[in-house]
């Protein structure tokens, strides 16, 4: 982009031809900032597209992960010794875990 001078100060003190060069110069002046801010509103707008492209990535990976995690806790809590395991570590207190009626029957005989 080039700054156009004038001749002098004031338009009126110049000649014809001197006003329209001035004319010229500053509508080739026009021209290039009107292409420099078109140029620079395109790459703002791709930049915004890529961040949103960046944004909705990282969004499914998240929730990705989540779902992961809920379906890991889901199995987790279908086993039956799981669930029992999963709230054991919950409580204060010692719960021994005991699989089946024999064990169960046994443990209960021992105490």
């Amino acid at each position: 982009m080039s700054n156009f001078t004038f001749a002098c100060a004031s338009v009126n003190g110049l000649t014809l031809a001197q006003k329209r060069e001035t004319i010229k110069a500053l509508r080739a002046s026009i021209k290039e900032q009107v292409a420099a801010n078109k140029v620079a509103k395109i790459a703002a707008k791709e930049a915004k597209v890529a961040a949103r492209a960046e944004k909705a990535v990282a969004r499914a990976a998240k929730k990705a992960a989540r779902i992961a995690a809920l379906e890991a806790k889901l199995n987790a809590l279908k086993n039956p010794v799981g669930s029992k395991a999963i709230k054991a570590a919950k409580k204060a207190k010692t719960i021994k875990v005991v699989k089946g009626v024999e064990a169960c029957s046994a443990y209960l005989q021992a105490a």
